[in-house]
């Protein structure tokens, strides 16, 4: 878990992503989509993308990712899982227990053919929510 949370902070480090003395390290969101589960268990669509700028920050001495919509939603990061990287992605994620207590999967991806276009997707067994994200 130290060896993957040592890649988590290098990587915001040569992002240029260092704020002040912490490891906080904040994002902006452009746009975001949901996809949801059917009543028969099946992934419907991808809703149509709608327009945001909202703060989201990642704070790796507090364990936490917060999403600053209108609905303020706190992530407390329960591990930190390894790094996974592949011709297309650079793929960070953590496990996560939200606001109610309930378990998903939060991750932040680089995309290296797409211009590193990040995005951060929330991942719960019946519904993911997809932000585009750039870095502040």
């Amino acid at each position: 878990m130290n060896k993957t949370k040592i890649y988590i902070v290098l990587f915001f480090l040569v992002l240029g992503l260092q704020h002040s003395y912490g490891q906080n390290y904040k994002f902006k969101t452009s746009g975001f989509s949901v996809l949801e589960k059917n009543e028969k268990g099946k992934w419907g669509n991808w809703s149509d993308l709608n327009l945001v700028n909202i703060l989201v920050t990642l704070d790796t001495n507090k364990n936490r990712i917060v999403v600053y919509s209108k609905i303020i939603q706190l992530f407390e990061i329960v591990d930190y899982q390894a790094t996974e990287e592949n011709y297309t992605d650079i793929v960070y994620s953590f496990s996560c227990k939200d606001n109610e207590g309930v378990n998903c999967t939060l991750s932040i991806i680089t995309r290296k053919k797409q211009d590193n276009r990040k995005q951060l997707y929330i991942n719960y067994d019946n519904r993911i929510v997809v932000y585009n994200i750039f870095n502040m």
